[in-house]
């Protein structure tokens, strides 16, 4: 967080404005772990790469980052 602005009426809160990078999978291993899970996902031939790709469901781009489904997670129903 850098600073807080005045409510906008109509707005749905908290809400997301920018970022960088896709979030770690949920039970990566922490950083260690997520530093691992790029290195095999990223090279074909590394012995996890098709068991993490499949267990993260086919493909992970660690650089996407899409605010508006950030904000879609945030949104209380």
């Amino acid at each position: 967080m850098e600073k807080a602005l005045p409510r906008d009426p109509g707005v749905a809160y908290p809400r997301c404005l920018t970022g960088r990078r896709a979030c770690p999978p949920e039970d990566c291993g922490g950083p260690w772990g997520y530093a691992n899970f790029i290195e095999a996902i990223t090279d074909p031939r590394h012995e996890e790469h098709d068991e993490l790709l499949e267990w993260v469901g086919g493909a992970f781009d660690p650089s996407r980052f899409d605010a508006e489904d950030i904000n879609k997670r945030l949104t209380v129903p």
